[in-house]
């Protein structure tokens, strides 16, 4: 578990269930993210399976689920990202309308970027934005990132910004 000052990033499990059913569905994340074609418990079960779980074995990191030290509402995920398409890790973040513009997610992207120089010696990671994401651009601005290349991820997807460490 990843610890901030007002935030617990921990392991999806199948619970999380609804919590990524509502998370995927929102307007924004298919705007920015992609649809992952998940609209049913089930469907959301799977992804936390296939995608996150599998991902915590095979490289000991994934997305998290952020939740509110304070009462435990769960805000979003965050974490590192390893992509067969790319040669580093990459940040990975999304959080529900009601959580946004309130801190937590650079909270949780620095709670992230920490735990994988600290626990895992990554030291160099990559961020992917949708064109247009002003309010991502500008935390990883924050964070020292800027745009060095376009690239597409998949043969469908659009292209995406590559952001990478100022040095």
């Amino acid at each position: 578990m990843i610890r901030t000052d007002r935030l617990h990033l921990r392991e999806l499990d199948p619970s999380d269930a609804p919590f990524i059913l509502e998370l995927l569905n929102d307007p924004d994340f298919h705007r920015f993210i992609g649809d992952r074609g998940v609209r049913d418990l089930a469907g959301a079960e799977q992804y936390i399976q296939q995608g996150p779980r599998v991902s915590y074995g095979r490289h000991g990191f994934g997305l998290y689920l952020v939740a509110r030290k304070s009462d435990g509402a769960k805000l979003g995920i965050c974490g590192l990202v390893k992509r067969e398409t790319l040669t580093h890790v990459d940040i990975g973040y999304a959080f529900l309308p009601a959580y946004r513009g309130q801190g937590y997610a650079l909270e949780a992207v620095r709670g992230a970027l920490k735990d994988g120089l600290e626990r895992l010696g990554i030291d160099y990671v990559v961020a992917i934005v949708s064109p247009g994401n002003q309010s991502s651009l500008a935390l990883l601005a924050k964070l020292g990132m800027e745009e060095t290349a376009r690239i597409r991820l998949g043969e469908d997807s659009d292209k995406c910004l590559l952001l990478e460490p100022v040095c």
